[in-house]
């Protein structure tokens, strides 16, 4: 499912504006993200009457609209969708300049129609991290279902995924609830945030992970809980593909509503996807 409709995108330079939308359509580079979508169950009950109800629910409609305007095509394919439509070969990635993984366990992306039916399927991660070995470019957000996960449920510890990341998923429940509000600090000089300030608003939650000492690896941001320094942004260059771990939220709840008001969570999110894309 493409999730940017007519693909129409927002002019970023005054040749922009002399161009046809077809041509600005011809150069944007395609972004595919996968997850965020949630279905939402609520009962209900009085006395003997029991009452149900589900909705649907987006958390990426802020990300995907801040990767528009920084003049990329995304396309969101739904968690309930990637058992049967997440692509299954390198040559089908590569159709992207990169791959977003949020809020999806590596499970929804291991299971197949063929092996739900115990025939021999396809390694998805295992296809993700060639991908990125032969050139391709990879993000995983945090939440509940990234990582290592709440009540370690994501599960990508240990995996052809985990291989190629910038860190190393712990092998239990790694998600951190802060209420309170974590703030994030600015470690190293990257063009990712290069407009950054020093402090950033505040997150009220992430995923804790181990960052890699390898030295294709950098980390840029981390915030700190209960006396321990946690990174919440870092990259990596692995074989002939990029790689970056944001370890929160791209989207509520554990990005605040005070972050995403400010001018600065745009300029973070265009930036993460604009260096994947090899823009920066």
């Amino acid at each position: 499912m493409s999730a940017c409709g007519d693909r129409t995108c927002v002019a970023n330079s005054a040749g922009d504006a002399h161009r046809k939308p077809e041509q600005i359509k011809m150069r944007m580079k395609r972004v595919l993200l996968a997850g965020e979508t949630f279905t939402l169950l609520q009962s209900a009950v009085a006395g003997y009457s029991v009452g149900q109800s589900s909705r649907h629910a987006n958390g990426a409609t802020h990300f995907m609209a801040a990767v528009r305007a920084n003049n990329f095509s995304i396309e969101q394919l739904p968690s309930e969708r990637c058992e049967e439509d997440f692509p299954r070969t390198v040559e089908a990635l590569q159709d992207y300049a990169a791959v977003i993984l949020s809020d999806i366990g590596a499970l929804t992306l291991l299971f197949t129609p063929e092996s739900r039916q115990g025939h021999i399927s396809v390694n998805r991660l295992r296809v993700l991290r060639d991908y990125v070995e032969s050139g391709g470019s990879l993000m995983m957000a945090g939440g509940y279902t990234s990582y290592q996960g709440m009540d370690g449920q994501a599960r990508f510890h240990d995996t052809p995924v985990e291989d190629c990341l910038p860190i190393i998923c712990l092998p239990h429940s790694d998600g951190i609830e802060a209420p309170e509000g974590l703030v994030p600090s600015v470690v190293a000089s990257h063009p990712i945030v290069e407009s950054a300030p020093s402090k950033w608003p505040p997150v009220l939650g992430m995923n804790r992970v181990t960052l890699r000492t390898s030295p294709d690896t950098t980390l840029i941001a981390e915030a700190e809980y209960r006396g321990c320094h946690l990174p919440i942004l870092a990259v990596r260059e692995f074989g002939a593909g990029r790689t970056l771990a944001f370890t929160t939220d791209i989207g509520p709840h554990w990005m605040s509503q005070q972050f995403l008001a400010s001018r600065w969570y745009g300029d973070l999110m265009g930036g993460m996807v604009k260096w994947l894309c090899r823009e920066l």
